[in-house]
């Protein structure tokens, strides 16, 4: 493959990620706001009994507008984030060479890596502004103006730590949570034949798409509840936890395991319809602006070979 179709597959990759990103973001934020709502309440006097009580009140309290809080950083974040996810994991399968499961969760989990240095930030502002004006219809007091400036005013009282607050949680979630992210999209995009032929091939790969975002969060959601904790921690004007350690063991001496379950039902009811949106925007995307440039189709350095008639394993982001 040379210099010139290299560049033109990950320019491809990178712009297919924005769109799929923007998309997912606008399904998804309400379900995430409820998560974070419910991971980071006090257990002693909780707000919320539940998912649904959780997003009933924020609707009733602050109106549909409650339910977008902090939409802003995700917005932007979110984009280039996916962008950067799909870009460096094609490039890196290209690299890689072979289509395989093993250098699929490898493509996704150095991805992942990669990425987080941009969404530790981006959470933290999101879940500041999530917090923010908690019951009220209309913020009286607004600390953030919005997600920038809440990253400006942190940067300014706590420096460059302070807006990396939760980084090494964010690391530890991202590179496993990515590679079995995009392992998980392969196989079932591998069993179900996902040919571009297919009448049912949407419906397949928003299948594909969807189960592969819940078995990430499935499998990384504990370390999530301890990101979301250090980053909501001091929102009162005072902190709770003296790091990770310490976060994990107040955590469950006060409320035991289930802790690292809190919001698992708004984030897994977020999960499926988000990457099922994200992976199958960017696999049409794709397919579409390949087949019409006549690009090529395959990860590996063969001969260019049609998108139209792509096996099943060729007909996913990193192969397209």
């Amino acid at each position: 493959m040379n210099s010139k179709t290299e560049g033109m597959d990950f320019t491809l990759d990178f712009a297919a990620g924005c769109i799929g990103g923007a998309a997912g973001v606008l399904v998804g934020h309400p379900f995430d706001t409820v998560k974070v709502r419910l991971q980071v309440q006090s257990v002693d006097r909780p707000l919320y009994r539940g998912t649904y009580h959780c997003f009933q009140s924020i609707v009733r309290q602050e109106s549909m507008t409650g339910l977008y809080k902090g939409i802003g950083s995700p917005m932007m974040g979110l984009t280039f984030i996916n962008a950067i996810v799909f870009g460096v994991q094609g490039n890196a399968m290209r690299r890689l060479g072979h289509d395989t499961p093993l250098n699929q969760f490898l493509a996704g989990a150095s991805a992942g890596a990669l990425q987080s240095i941009i969404c530790c930030p981006m959470e933290l502002a999101k879940t500041r502004m999530q917090l923010q004006g908690l019951g009220e219809r209309k913020s009286k007091q607004k600390l953030y103006k919005n997600s920038l400036d809440c990253l400006v005013r942190i940067y300014r009282k706590e420096g460059f730590c302070g807006i990396n607050r939760g980084m090494v949680t964010t690391l530890v979630r991202e590179t496993p949570g990515f590679g079995i992210y995009f392992l998980t999209y392969d196989v079932l995009t591998r069993h179900l034949g996902c040919e571009p032929d297919d009448p049912y091939m949407i419906l397949k790969l928003l299948f594909a798409g969807g189960m592969s975002g819940i078995a990430s969060w499935i499998s990384t959601y504990p370390v999530d509840v301890i990101k979301s904790r250090l980053q909501a921690d001091g929102v009162g004007g005072h902190n709770k936890y003296n790091g990770i350690a310490d976060c994990m063991r107040q955590s469950m001496k006060r409320e035991g395991w289930r802790v690292f379950t809190r919001g698992l039902t708004s984030t897994l009811l977020r999960a499926f319809p988000v990457n099922a949106t994200t992976f199958a925007t960017v696999t049409l995307f794709l397919m579409y602006m390949r087949n019409d440039e006549g690009g090529i189709t395959d990860c590996e350095p063969l001969p260019a070979h049609s998108s139209l008639t792509a096996s099943p394993q060729q007909a996913q982001p990193s192969s397209l």
